[in-house]
């Protein structure tokens, strides 16, 4: 079994590896560059040369390639030599020709503007660099020698057990990027650590600035400020999450007020879900909506087959599988309106339960027609079965049957679909999300294709993958608990 594990799980390593691999390729050499600055406002304000500068350091930062300004090209001059013009400098031009032969492009600046005469090169990665470097970037190792502070040399480095802010225990670090490394709080998985983490990048140009992974998984709606004391025995409330401090290399007035050392950069807490378990907490209970809906209709149709339950249901089938979804969600979204529903999320916000009825309600109905129809399908295939037969003669009634012995059989393999129900219900939350405007992250990866947010689409692309291969997974597992015929465990020649 174990040896089964193993192989299945370096095998799911390498499809999400494989899958995010080509998604990189694809946002970096296909989709035009340009295409990131369409929703950059400074950008477009911008003119003439300072343009020229800022849109080949935004492409360095996102990933692209490597761009050298003017200073750094002419570093090595003497300020008499570094003021003469190119054509007048033998040294200039050899500096440039040293440049090329490295794989750049040297431009000089030519609007009339104070940058005018200045040269700058760049070199864009190659397919292999693209995905080199962003594998190398994906994994963070956090550990006491991270942070080098030059303005803190003696900063403390090591690890300790003490109370956070709550009076629960935990592993606190210092010369590490975050201070708590393990943690226990209210939030699945109720065990943190921050020994090892990813960096997707920043998002540009949607939630400029701030890494894609806080983007969708920090809270959403007003400040939640709550009373908390902090390290120098300061009490108040404040919407600061301690237990996110990260390492601040400048503090400012209110850092020092509150912390007694570096560590004052923390997320901040909102009285509303992140997109992440906006998706989730949808998906979810979607998924129980449409297993509840599914299961009972499906098993009155397969004891009667050709019976009037049976073909209203196969019609109900028929209908929304051949009906467009989009067609399908604003036609119960009409009828919800008209039951005095919001049309859109943001109408009742958060914390209103009526905003989550509509959008649930729709998102589960659209998976029931493939669940009913395979459930039904197992069901009547299992009807004809030997055991079938033998319970029959044994004098077992129809429902007896249909209950305890074909249900359970044909159940197996709705079993191993659940973990990917799941992941389909997130997933297919794409359009539910867009309609209602529900902040989440399914409606996110469409605005971050539609803003050219290329870290954000890889990201999400990331996060999909993973969970749908898990999900199989899973799935697979899930199968050896229910039916008993099935094991992990490899068969030796020759055993029985």
């Amino acid at each position: 079994m174990a040896k089964y594990i193993i192989k299945r799980l370096i095998k799911s390593v390498i499809s999400v590896l494989v899958v995010v691999s080509i998604v990189v390729l694809i946002v970096y050499q296909l989709v035009p560059k340009t295409r990131s600055f369409l929703q950059d406002t400074g950008y477009q304000k911008m003119q003439g040369n300072p343009k020229t500068v800022y849109y080949y350091g935004q492409l360095e930062s996102l990933g692209y390639l490597q761009f050298v300004p003017n200073n750094k090209i002419f570093s090595g001059l003497t300020k008499e030599e570094a003021t003469k013009d190119v054509a007048e400098s033998p040294a200039k031009q050899k500096i440039i020709e040293d440049w090329k032969s490295k794989g750049y492009t040297v431009e000089e600046l030519k609007a009339h503007d104070a940058l005018q005469g200045e040269m700058i090169a760049y070199r864009y990665y190659n397919s292999f660099e693209l995905i080199g470097n962003f594998f190398r970037r994906l994994f963070v190792l956090d550990h006491k020698n991270y942070i080098q502070d030059p303005n803190n040399p003696n900063l403390e480095r090591g690890y300790r057990i003490e109370r956070d802010p709550f009076g629960v225990p935990a592993l606190v670090g210092s010369g590490t990027l975050h201070k708590y490394m393990i943690y226990f709080d209210g939030n699945f998985p109720f065990i943190h650590q921050n020994f090892l983490t990813l960096n997707f990048g920043e998002s540009f140009p949607t939630h400029k600035g701030i890494m894609t992974l806080d983007v969708i998984s920090k809270g959403q709606g007003d400040q939640k400020k709550i009373k908390q004391t902090f390290p120098t025995g300061v009490t108040l409330k404040s919407p600061i999450d301690q237990h996110s401090l990260k390492y601040k290399y400048n503090l400012d007035v209110m850092d020092q007020k509150r912390f007694n050392d570096h560590y004052a950069d923390g997320m901040l807490m909102y009285t509303s879900m992140s997109m992440v378990g906006m998706s989730y907490f949808f998906g979810i209970f979607a998924l129980l909506i449409t297993y509840a809906v599914s299961l009972p209709i499906a098993v009155a149709m397969a004891r009667k087959p050709g019976g009037i339950v049976d073909k209203v249901g196969i019609g109900y089938i028929n209908l929304l599988i051949s009906l467009p979804s989009l067609a399908f969600i604003f036609f119960l979204k009409y009828i919800g309106v008209a039951l005095g529903l919001p049309d859109l999320f943001p109408h009742l916000g958060f914390n209103d339960p009526r905003s989550y009825i509509l959008p649930m309600v729709i998102l589960g109905l659209l998976s029931t027609p493939s669940l009913m129809m395979w459930v039904r399908r197992y069901m009547v295939d299992q009807s004809t079965a030997d055991y079938v037969k033998f319970a029959k003669a044994k004098g077992l009634s129809g429902s007896e049957i249909s209950r305890r012995h074909i249900l359970k059989n044909a159940i197996i393999p709705v079993v191993n679909g659940i973990p990917s129900s799941v992941i389909l219900a997130i997933s297919g939350a794409v359009l539910t999300e867009s309609v209602f405007s529900i902040p989440g992250m399914g409606k996110m990866l469409p605005d971050a294709i539609k803003a050219g947010n290329n870290n954000m689409v890889i990201t999400l692309t990331f996060i999909f993958t993973a969970l749908s291969i898990a999900a199989v997974f899973i799935g697979d597992l899930l199968m050896t608990v229910v039916d008993p015929r099935i094991s992990l465990q490899e068969k030796k020649e020759g055993g029985r």
